[in-house]
């Protein structure tokens, strides 16, 4: 763990380099560059996907930090002036804040620019689960998005008093690593969707595996996350985030039937128009 990089001297004073935002920057990257590369397999233009990215990100840090602020709503209600201060600031966002704003901007990109849904949704999936493992990498370094405690013998004790500070990371209790948890799940997404991405068998598909993977995924790993701020429902038995997992898996079953139930169709139409020609 090692939430402070270092610094760099500036005319205001040192800044600081957080190996949360450095892991972050590259896990996005990684993943629109991913992305980009993808779309010349599904006919797309890469750079148009490129920069869609670009403004995704933007949007998607904006929507991040609205969320984690309105899931404490009650705090910030009470203490409105600390919404702009630098400790806000530099506090992470919720990753389906990100998402929720990003899947707008996109929306209304594909919208305007008569950009095809799904082979968009299929390149932007298809990297999501790599730069999200290792923007996970990020939250381990930093100490934030820790789990309950445990007493497994793979339980982690943060010491960084630094963590502590900025993010209130327990210190010297054994934690569930639920960084790495979602870090390794989500190379191990990433490497099935591009086994299926071999093989694709209709538009949208990894769009909806992706959805499968990351809500079950996620609704699991809920059930031992011990951070603040993740609205609990039910005295604490559900998270808002299994909400949200639900119906994202929920999206992918639909959307993967449906492919499915089309690319079945095409089949038994290609398979029938030959055998009619030659009667």
């Amino acid at each position: 763990m090692h939430p402070l990089l270092g610094t760099i001297p500036t005319p205001w004073g040192p800044l600081p380099i957080y190996s949360y935002g450095v892991l972050v920057a590259s896990g996005v990257l990684i993943g629109l560059w991913y992305a980009r590369c993808y779309a010349k397999r599904v006919g797309l233009d890469p750079d148009r996907v490129w920069n869609l990215g670009i403004y995704m990100v933007l949007v998607a840090l904006v929507a991040a930090k609205l969320w984690y602020i309105l899931a404490d709503a009650g705090y910030y209600s009470r203490h409105a002036s600390e919404i702009f201060t630098v400790a806000t600031l530099k506090s992470g966002g919720t990753f389906y804040g990100g998402v929720i704003g990003a899947s707008l901007a996109a929306l209304l990109y594909v919208h305007f620019q008569r950009i095809p849904l799904l082979p968009l949704a299929d390149s932007y999936c298809a990297g999501l689960p790599l730069g999200h493992a290792i923007g996970r990498l990020g939250c381990f370094a930093a100490g934030c998005c820790y789990g309950k405690p445990t007493w497994l013998p793979w339980g982690v004790v943060f010491t960084s008093s630094k963590a502590a500070e900025i993010v209130g990371t327990p210190l010297n209790i054994p934690l569930h690593p639920t960084q790495l948890y979602e870090s390794s799940a989500e190379f191990v997404n990433f490497l099935i969707l591009v086994f299926l991405a071999r093989k694709q068998r209709f538009k949208g598909e990894i769009f909806a595996g992706y959805f499968l993977l990351y809500g079950f995924e996620r609704a699991v790993i809920e059930f031992v996350r011990g951070d603040p701020g993740r609205t609990l429902l039910l005295r604490g038995r559900f998270s808002l985030m299994q909400v949200v997992s639900v119906v994202m898996i929920v999206i992918g079953v639909w959307v993967w039937r449906r492919g499915a139930r089309l690319a079945r169709r095409a089949h038994t139409v290609a398979h029938a128009a030959p055998a009619e020609a030659h009667n």
